[in-house]
């Protein structure tokens, strides 16, 4: 399968994604376990957490196939090299720097970088990108997805990240999203693996409601 076919079945199956920023290596398996647990089947590991590649590495071993596993606030092309290393299969950033996406496309990796205008989308598209993460999306709305799926590809999801509530989905769906990034709604250092459970069943419940 490939990285586009990957991601589509994936976020068929469930179209979450998982931000689980600031967990430590030691507590990984646990929240990685709860999560998948919950039915969500894509996470990410944000390279500004403690010791990022040990946690990928864990949650890539301890999934295995049973979900997509890779890197989020990934900033330089380097970095692509090191999480594939470790069994990460997806390249999440905050931007659409070409370098890092032509590294993640060329890798057989997972591609979804962050954009905010036309412009942005379709420079990340020239570049390889699988999806499309529209970023800060409290800056932005439903409209705005609406106006943006317009023009670009229909074949490249567009996730939206940031802000997102689970009973606040349904409008962002309607507008033609074909998914959500989960952050701290989902997960925030410190935060228990049963809470880490219970927030994410009921994005589930919100996406599936």
């Amino acid at each position: 399968m490939n990285p586009s076919e990957e991601l589509k079945s994936r976020l068929a199956s469930c179209p979450l994604v998982a931000i689980i920023r600031g967990v430590t290596p030691g507590e990984a398996e646990a929240i990685g376990d709860a999560i998948r647990g919950a039915g969500i089947r894509i996470i990410e590991v944000p390279l500004n957490s403690p010791e990022p590649l040990k946690s990928i590495e864990i949650l890539a071993k301890s999934l295995g196939d049973e979900a997509l596993i890779g890197a989020g606030t990934v900033l330089e092309p380097a970095d692509v090299a090191r999480v594939k290393d470790v069994g990460g299969r997806i390249i999440v950033s905050p931007n659409s720097f070409a370098p890092v996406i032509a590294a993640a496309a060329a890798a057989g990796l997972v591609s979804s970088p962050g954009f905010f205008t036309p412009s942005e989308a379709f420079e990340a598209i020239r570049a390889g990108a699988h999806a499309l993460k529209l970023f800060p999306a409290e800056a932005a709305s439903p409209a705005v997805v609406k106006a943006q799926l317009a023009v670009l590809p229909r074949d490249i999801p567009l996730l939206v990240v940031g802000g997102v509530r689970p009973d606040g989905m349904k409008p962002w769906l309607e507008a033609g999203a074909a998914g959500f990034g989960l952050g701290s709604g989902l997960y925030a250092p410190g935060r228990s693996a049963g809470e880490t459970a219970e927030r994410a069943r009921a994005y589930v419940e919100g996406v599936r409601g």
